[in-house]
């Protein structure tokens, strides 16, 4: 399906840019379409990219795919597992007492195998009944049976070892060599030895981002910053789900930029200057440097009273890569997922025209995302 929509979008984009090719020549008058597209002929907002601006930007709602998530913080935790519901425990009682209630004449250890804790953390030991064992380390639980056993075999001695169970197990969803459920040999268990025992991370994906699953909450980092942060190697527990997945957030390119695509996003954060390097930077020969625009769709409620952000859903902001400021500010500006880069070819001074071409482009991406959805 993201194949189709790569081709759809281009071929898309391909349309709307041969339509463009009436687009007046002449002196830009930036100044006159950031008036005009303030009154109601303009079903757009135009905002100029300077030093000034970008306090207030850096507070409007993201858009598009970037989702926040956070991520839970590194710590250590105990080198001895814990035992839940749904572990399996083997025991071996020795009784070396004559006429043993648990062994035969000629045995003098009796086993149990497989014996699977309970829901409510019991195990059944014969002639004993339910023992709880929840929460105990296998230690810990050895020295509870046997206490229980001395009531009625004084001689008795246990031995266990345990078998980690769905509670004591997460799981490796996609993205490394070697997907599947892993048991916790301990309560030190980490991401980053999670992704070690699956092999690593699979070769050839752009930015890999990983996600940890726990309960109804979803935690999320890219490969990158957990390995280059300590204190982003967090601790499992079980039932957890991490999954590896490519960075599927994207902006796409247009016009008088060294070519037309859609783009992945290759690190956490991109500058428009950064986006403008994966483009290939605009053709000299052809580009208005007063002219990049970019192009971006708020959700509705970025708009309502009382809520910082643009003054309509549809934004075009306008970079002078001829100045100073402007070179600056770009290296400052982040650019998000959905983001449509657009480096004209000529000055507009036609707001009429600027809203036809906006117009098209927003409509494209509504239909593209339909498409997707």
């Amino acid at each position: 399906m993201h194949v189709i929509y790569r081709v759809f979008y281009l071929i898309c984009l391909l349309g709307v840019l041969s339509a463009c090719d009436d687009l007046p020549a002449g002196s830009a008058e930036r100044e006159e379409i950031l008036k005009q597209s303030e009154t109601e002929s303009g079903d757009f907002a135009v905002y100029a990219v300077t030093r000034a601006f970008l306090p207030t930007v850096r507070h409007w709602p993201s858009t598009g795919k970037d989702r926040k998530f956070g991520w839970l913080p590194a710590s250590s935790g105990a080198r001895t597992q814990i035992i839940q519901p749904g572990d399996l425990l083997t025991l071996n009682i020795w009784d070396s007492s004559e006429n043993s209630l648990l062994t035969a004449t000629d045995q003098r250890v009796a086993t149990f195998e497989a014996v699977k804790v309970a829901a409510n953390g019991t195990i059944f030991v014969p002639y004993v009944g339910d023992i709880n064992v929840i929460g105990l380390t296998p230690d810990l639980a050895r020295e509870e049976i046997q206490r229980s056993l001395e009531v009625i075999v004084p001689a008795a001695q246990v031995q266990l070892s345990m078998s980690e169970g769905r509670n004591n197990s997460v799981d490796l969803v996609g993205g490394v060599g070697a997907p599947g459920s892993y048991p916790m040999p301990d309560r030190n268990y980490t991401v980053l030895s999670l992704l070690s025992d699956g092999g690593g991370v699979q070769s050839g994906f752009t930015h890999p981002q990983i996600r940890l699953v726990r309960g109804g909450q979803i935690y999320g980092t890219s490969i990158d910053r957990l390995y280059d942060n300590p204190n982003y190697n967090t601790l499992l527990r079980g039932g957890d789900r991490v999954i590896v997945e490519e960075d599927d957030r994207y902006f796409a390119s247009f016009g008088a930029t060294g070519v037309e695509a859609l783009h992945t996003f290759t690190q956490d954060d991109l500058s428009a200057m950064d986006a403008l390097s994966i483009v290939g930077g605009v053709t000299d020969n052809k580009a208005d440097l007063q002219g990049l625009l970019i192009l971006r769709e708020y959700d509705s409620s970025a708009v309502r009273p009382g809520v910082r952000g643009p003054r309509n859903t549809r934004v075009v902001f306008t970079i002078d890569l001829r100045s100073a400021d402007g070179l600056f500010s770009a290296r400052n500006f982040e650019i998000n997922p959905n983001d449509l880069i657009m480096a004209t070819e000529s000055p507009i001074n036609d707001v009429l025209l600027v809203s036809n071409i906006v117009g098209n482009f927003f409509g494209l991406f509504n239909s593209a995302q339909n498409l997707v959805n």
